[in-house]
């Protein structure tokens, strides 16, 4: 559950780094994607990993649709990959 949280917390910052009118939406989709799997088995690493890794790429995918450098992310990957 720790990790999970310093993901999203990792997601929201770099939501912060979008232009602004794009914000709202994003953690907006930011939200609903971790409310969405929440029921995930903690016991499930496999399952965690991959979601942990979904959240990199897709935050790396928005970063590169709105030229942001990928290098802001570097803590999310961080966190994802340890």
């Amino acid at each position: 559950m720790e990790k999970a949280l310093r993901v999203y917390g990792e997601v929201l910052r770099l939501v912060r780094r979008l232009p602004k009118e794009t914000r709202p939406y994003y953690a907006k989709y930011a939200r609903e994607n971790f409310v969405n799997y929440r029921e995930v088995d903690a016991g499930d690493t496999n399952a965690l990993d991959e979601l942990f890794h979904r959240a990199y790429s897709h935050s790396i995918w928005v970063l590169n649709k709105y030229s942001v450098d990928q290098s802001a992310a570097d803590k999310l990957k961080e966190v994802c990959y340890d």
